[in-house]
């Protein structure tokens, strides 16, 4: 089993940053793929990011692709979402989620074996 906290969510003006972190516990963090999705009222989870578990190989939704960035810590056993350049549409509850398959990048819901409660980020215009 793998725990997962997410925090960083927040209030936020169009245009601003915000970071968020994932934090591991319980298996080693490096052995798994790490993915961040997303989602908003009466929406579906949505994919955004996607590393693996070296943090060499990344992969974005188009919808975030060159605003947000993902990276990992494994000795903090730490994972990060950088979002800049927030839109309104960003608005959404935030997940992060860790896959068994650490070599590869997933970007379904049902590829992930873990689970984080999600942080709330808000994007006002």
């Amino acid at each position: 089993q793998v725990q997962l906290v997410e925090s960083g969510g927040g209030l936020v003006q169009a245009g601003g940053s915000l970071r968020l972190s994932c934090a591991a516990s319980g298996r080693t963090f490096s052995n798994y793929a790490m993915g961040w999705f997303r989602q908003a009222p009466g929406k579906e989870r949505e994919f955004v990011a996607a590393v693996t578990w070296s943090g060499r190989n990344t992969y974005y939704a188009d919808s975030v692709k060159g605003r947000f960035i993902i990276s990992r810590d494994n000795a903090k056993n730490t994972g990060y979402l950088q979002m800049s350049g927030l839109k309104p549409e960003d608005t959404a509850v935030y997940y992060c989620a860790a896959s068994g398959t650490r070599h590869f990048i997933r970007v379904g819901v049902n590829e992930y074996d873990f689970w984080g409660q999600g942080t709330q980020v808000t994007v006002s215009s």
